[in-house]
């Protein structure tokens, strides 16, 4: 497990189309298998880089989700009850209000759920479902692995934090990452649409197969950013024709590339918009997680019923390893007394590209030696 770890710059001027386009489509599975799509919809994945799926889970999966999401805002709620961080336990609220109530005490509290990294059974079981993995081996083949990089996403109302600018998902990875396909599911645990903060991306923009030059970092957060000018420029995107709202049903997802330039919306609507992000790739090609964790693999060619080692991936601290990753980039704001309630997040993505502008996130970078996020959460 690396812990000094040397961040190439994420500027490059290859290109991998190959990698992520209509040729980079396996074999299509020889004997139909449940939740398997039809093949005109894994086609339109690889020509534009995502395919929306509408009524795709049982509905009892998510709602598995949905009441471990509660489990977890309930440990939330008193961890800051009982440290004096809010004034109320706002046990009276459900799935869609609590955390802004909380958040309004607390203003931060949804960074701190947003890192929990520790997998509920319920996520687990939605991660390795059967018929989500069928899916996936249509995109990548018949060995699966499922990558590091997982978030329960925690978007609160009219919240920087939660609203994530024009990016590259190999951005935040290393250059590895630029000749691999990692397919994401984006799964809403609600209706999603333009005003509580769906998803945007650019149609076909992955046909280059290049990457984009990304700053750091957007406003007052961690993420870095895509101008829209550089995606003009070096992905050929026309950024007007080129945008897709991609509206997501609950019970369906929205299946993209790691290469295709997307965003996520606003939330301005009285609610909190829960959502799933679930990553996968073959376990024999790089991961592009700089040597921190690796996959956790779910299938093989010879034994597509492998039992989930769970206990080994969650084994190793995200957290830990991304605190050792920037330990060299200096401090200017004093550590914080209280880790437990930090609100910020660093990882090795801010050594990759320019940072243009700084904030508490990139400030602590040094100051928190022992103390860096992925984005997200620790695993």
């Amino acid at each position: 497990m690396a812990t000094d770890i040397n961040v190439a710059s994420g500027f490059t001027d290859e290109a991998n189309p190959s990698c992520f386009d209509i040729r980079a489509m396996p074999p299509q599975p020889k004997e139909a298998k449940p939740g398997q799509l039809p093949e005109q919809m894994i086609k339109k994945f690889f020509e534009d880089g995502f395919v929306i799926v509408e009524d795709f889970f049982d509905k009892k999966l998510l709602d598995d989700c949905r009441e471990a999401v509660n489990e977890l805002v309930e440990q939330l709620a008193q961890k800051l009850f009982k440290a004096g961080k809010i004034k109320d336990l706002y046990k009276d609220f459900g799935f869609f209000e609590r955390l802004i109530k909380i958040e309004a005490d607390f203003p931060g509290a949804n960074v701190i759920l947003h890192k929990y990294g520790k997998l509920p059974p319920a996520f687990k079981s939605l991660w390795t479902n059967d018929k989500l993995l069928n899916v996936v081996e249509q995109l990548i083949g018949p060995n699966i692995a499922g990558h590091p990089v997982w978030n329960l996403r925690t978007k609160t109302p009219q919240n920087e934090a939660t609203t994530v600018p024009w990016h590259q998902d190999v951005g935040y990875l290393d250059n590895n990452s630029y000749k691999v396909l990692q397919p994401t599911a984006w799964i809403p645990l609600l209706d999603t649409n333009e005003f509580n903060g769906c998803m945007e991306l650019m149609n076909k923009g992955h046909r280059t197969g290049k990457v984009g030059t990304h700053q750091c970092c957007h406003g007052g957060t961690w993420y870095v950013m895509l101008e829209e000018d550089e995606m003009k420029q070096k992905l050929d995107i026309d950024v007007e024709k080129d945008k897709v709202l991609c509206r997501v049903p609950y019970g369906g997802m929205l299946l993209l590339n790691n290469m295709i330039p997307h965003r996520s919306l606003p939330n301005v609507s009285d609610q909190t918009r829960w959502s799933l992000d679930l990553r996968w790739q073959n376990p024999k090609l790089p991961n592009g997680f700089y040597g921190m964790k690796e996959c956790v693999l779910m299938r093989t060619e010879d034994n597509p019923n492998l039992k989930v080692d769970w206990d080994k991936f969650e084994g190793i601290d995200r957290d830990t390893v991304q605190r050792k990753s920037v330990e060299d980039m200096k401090d200017v704001i004093p550590k914080a007394e209280d880790d437990d309630f930090d609100i910020t997040i660093q990882g090795p993505w801010m050594k990759k590209w320019e940072i243009v502008h700084v904030n508490d996130h990139v400030s602590k970078l040094d100051a928190n030696k022992d103390y860096a996020t992925w984005h997200g959460h620790k695993a």
